[in-house]
């Protein structure tokens, strides 16, 4: 991870307070002076802020069912942030992996181990999203081939990844994508023709949500270990 992140997980330092402590001088990565705030250390490194060693705190992960009209941000914009529904020490250190919109609801899983939710948006690792999705006008049998084959989107050069469609009824389906482009589901259905009303995730790898709207839980190991 980042200097300036270990700093910040194991002390009580802000983001800017530990990059101000690293270009100062006072921090050293086995044994010789770091100045870089963005250079790479392990957690086998010996790390030291002035002349005391460092140990970084034990990584978190959390699912949360995000409400409807929040954003997948640490600080209140135009929505007000999901995070206010957290309560634990230092959740500005965390961050959202795989975001949703403002108007989406459903599971959003949060950390503050950035390579575990790097594996999970990184395409090549091909993590199931299961949406479930509203539509404005009713779904057409062949949607599902379509969906299957692949969708042409706007301004995309190749079409998205295979994804798998299950129609619940003629306005409500299940979809699931391998991949996240930006406004991915909207566009696919907007490609077709028809439109989304309402978005809900329910789904990340194995990871099922099952908290009420606003509530939040740990992940077990087993449920950590998978991505």
């Amino acid at each position: 991870m980042r200097l300036d992140k270990f700093l910040c997980k194991s002390t009580d330092l802000s983001r800017s307070e530990a990059t101000h402590q690293i270009m100062l001088g006072l921090v050293s990565v086995n044994g010789k002076p770091a100045t870089n705030p963005s250079v790479q250390v392990h957690e086998n490194n010996l790390v030291t802020l002035k002349e005391q060693r460092l140990i970084a705190r034990p990584s978190r992960y959390i699912m949360l069912h995000k409400p409807p009209g929040t954003i997948c941000s640490n600080i209140d914009e135009a929505y007000p942030s999901l995070f206010n529904y957290l309560d634990i020490e230092r959740a500005e250190h965390m961050h959202v992996a795989g975001r949703l919109d403002a108007d989406t609801t459903g599971l959003v899983l949060i950390t503050d181990d950035g390579r575990w939710s790097f594996n999970i948006i990184r395409p090549d690792m091909q993590c199931e999203k299961v949406y479930r999705v509203g539509l404005r006008d009713s779904i057409t049998a062949d949607a599902v081939s379509q969906f299957h084959q692949g969708i042409q989107l706007q301004g995309e050069k190749s079409l998205t990844r295979p994804a798998r469609l299950e129609i619940l009824d003629d306005k409500e389906v299940l979809l699931t994508i391998t991949e996240g482009k930006y406004h991915q589901v909207k566009r696919m259905f907007a490609a077709i023709g028809n439109r989304v009303v309402s978005l809900h995730r329910q789904q990340i790898g194995p990871v099922c949500l099952d908290q009420d709207v606003g509530d939040w839980r740990h992940l077990t190991q087993d449920e950590i270990n998978y991505f």
